[in-house]
């Protein structure tokens, strides 16, 4: 069989095209490359344009704010006009209510506590416990998103008593967690069966109202040490007799009550070693002058109630003038600052009725916003 015999004349033609195709694909290739990187250059131009005019949303530290409620929030509308201050999604909300009792658009009038409650609550009981486990559920679920940076502890009575900016910028303004705390030499509430873990000099008193970092509120939602000894020897104590809602026991002379809410946080980060990491006082004001009070519903074991007589402007002026703490078993005189000028020393208050709350914002006396909220505090 014979081999088929290409001409000279047509291999020349043949490569020729070949040659051609090949230059003719480069020279697409070339333009395509050109026209792509002009494109990219083009659009770059634009969104660099485009972000100067309209700078990409970057998400700001949050303050976390932890209610723990008996039900609902009786002064949610004050609480409503302050979260409106703020339009940059500065801070999230985590409410703590008994086991069975829902917020939604019937036991809230306000937007910002829709969905908010955690799912796992339990049921509280003053003086035990339980109020520190509670604590600790609302900061596991708070320390779930990133951007929460503080964790602001309020009770269902606060008020606010700045609008959200100014009470944003003062927290934010430090690095430490605002954690009242002192000596407990005089209640005789420490248990000398802690001994074993916790020491004397390093037991701590004061209001369980406190704002942490992040850092420190991971330290309370880990700690496996120090809530065991507050569960195995704080024993609840027999209250007063119109304070109790249960029988006495018939033998309570083995009870030891120390109230835990008042001695846990601060007790547990002067265990571990970190009151240099505290601005060493509260940020919720709280009166326990009840020299001039009457009647047994501001006696004993708990603070003044603020009712609809006692709002006025003049007492939250006389709050917002409280310049300095002094503590009495530390000889130790706290005056307050903010970003190393002197500056009031609460952001919120509490034991505030709804009536007496929604008459200080009708009143404008709050601050929280511009203009009083409509309702009336009658209502």
């Amino acid at each position: 069989m014979k081999r088929k015999v290409i001409s000279p004349k047509l291999r020349h033609k043949w490569k020729t095209k070949v040659f051609a195709v090949i230059l003719l694909l480069l020279l697409l290739g070339f333009c395509f490359s050109t026209f792509l990187l002009m494109e990219t250059h083009y659009y770059t131009r634009i969104g660099t344009n485009a972000s100067t005019i309209f700078p990409r949303f970057v998400q700001q530290p949050k303050i976390s704010f932890l209610f723990l409620a008996r039900n609902r929030l009786p002064l949610d509308l004050v609480w409503d006009q302050f979260f409106q201050g703020d339009d940059e999604n500065r801070f999230s909300i985590y409410i703590h209510s008994r086991p069975g009792f829902l917020l939604n658009r019937l036991t809230t009038r306000s937007k910002y506590f829709l969905d908010r409650q955690v799912n796992n609550s339990i049921q509280i009981y003053w003086g035990e416990a339980t109020m520190i486990q509670a604590e600790i559920i609302l900061l596991q679920h708070a320390l779930k998103d990133p951007f929460n940076e503080r964790f602001a502890f309020l009770s269902d009575s606060c008020i606010p008593l700045y609008n959200f900016s100014y009470t944003y910028d003062y927290i934010m303004s430090t690095s430490t967690s605002f954690v009242d705390s002192f000596a407990d030499t005089k209640e005789g509430r420490y248990n000398p069966k802690m001994d074993q873990v916790i020491h004397v000099q390093h037991w701590r008193k004061g209001s369980q109202w406190v704002i942490l970092t992040r850092k420190h509120a991971e330290i309370i939602v880990k700690d496996e040490v120090v809530l065991p000894m507050f569960q195995q020897h704080c024993q609840r104590k027999s209250l007063p007799e119109f304070w109790r809602d249960r029988p006495v026991p018939a033998d309570n002379s083995k009870e030891h009550n120390c109230i835990p809410d008042e001695h846990y946080v601060a007790t547990l980060l002067a265990h571990q070693g970190l009151e240099g990491e505290l601005t060493r006082r509260s940020l919720t004001h709280t009166s326990w002058d009840i020299s001039s009070s009457k009647g047994r519903e501001r006696q004993g074991w708990h603070p003044v109630t603020y009712k609809l007589a006692d709002a006025t402007p003049m007492l939250i002026q006389s709050i917002k003038d409280i310049d300095n703490i002094y503590y009495e078993t530390e000889y130790r005189r706290e005056w307050c600052t903010s970003k190393g000028k002197p500056a009031p020393c609460f952001l919120f208050s509490r034991k505030f009725t709804r009536p007496a709350a929604m008459r200080l914002l009708n009143m404008s006396a709050l601050g929280v916003s511009k203009e009083a909220s409509s309702y009336s505090y009658m209502r």
